[in-house]
């Protein structure tokens, strides 16, 4: 049986490096790079002209025209389907948190080697994510003691929930653990995001630590 091919789109001003990962990409197992642009403008025209979405975007920040924070906004509104790493020469907490908040499923530093990368496309495809140490890091350097008492009251199943959410384990996974099916646990998920004012799991995770609902 033949093995499907991931789909990859570059999106880098750089041309050099561009075509640079373009080979690389090619070379690995399961994968493929569909084109790349020098930037989120030029990304529009190119999904729009292709008619056909990558699975995964490599999106850089500091590009002209139109940059990597405005290009995830764009894409988060346009095709929430399609699974976007940053890539940047930027080791700045500031700039990572920005930019996982903006949607991204990882961030990943140009100097990376080669093997890392093909496992980050790897988990992301498999999982939805990839957070290296310098990401982890980076969420909990972020997160600040809260002396301040939890308001938010949870109904057991709901905290169950949040533990299981804050694992590797997807929400069907988490629907068998827990006897539920999985509509309800999409309301468990929805009901949360909704009273704690988060938009996606990593928010979740980070509020499940800071209030002492999981332990590292």
């Amino acid at each position: 049986m033949k093995q499907r091919l991931h789909t990859v789109a570059i999106v880098d001003d750089h041309l050099l490096l561009s075509g640079s990962l373009e080979k690389l990409i090619n070379s690995f197992d399961g994968f493929k790079v569909l084109f790349h642009a020098s930037n989120g403008k030029e990304l529009q025209h190119k999904l729009k002209a292709n008619g056909v979405a990558p699975d995964i975007v490599l999106l850089d920040i500091n590009m002209p025209v139109m940059d990597g924070f405005e290009t995830a906004a764009w894409l988060n509104e346009n095709y929430p389907q399609i699974k976007f790493l940053a890539l940047s020469m930027e080791d700045d907490e500031k700039v990572i948190l920005k930019m996982l908040q903006n949607g991204a499923k990882g961030y990943l530093l140009k100097d990376i080697h080669p093997d890392k990368l093909k496992i980050a496309l790897s988990e992301v495809m498999d999982r939805g994510y990839y957070h290296s140490e310098k990401v982890a890091a980076t969420l909990l350097h972020s997160i600040q003691p809260s002396n301040k008492e939890v308001e938010v009251k949870f109904k057991e199943n709901e905290l169950t929930f949040m533990q299981l959410a804050c694992s590797e384990m997807t929400y069907k996974e988490i629907a068998d653990v827990m006897n539920l099916s999985p509509k309800t646990i999409d309301g468990y998920r929805q009901e949360l995001f909704n009273r704690l004012h988060i938009k996606n799991r990593v928010g979740l995770v980070i509020y499940a630590l800071k209030n002492n609902i999981i332990e590292i």
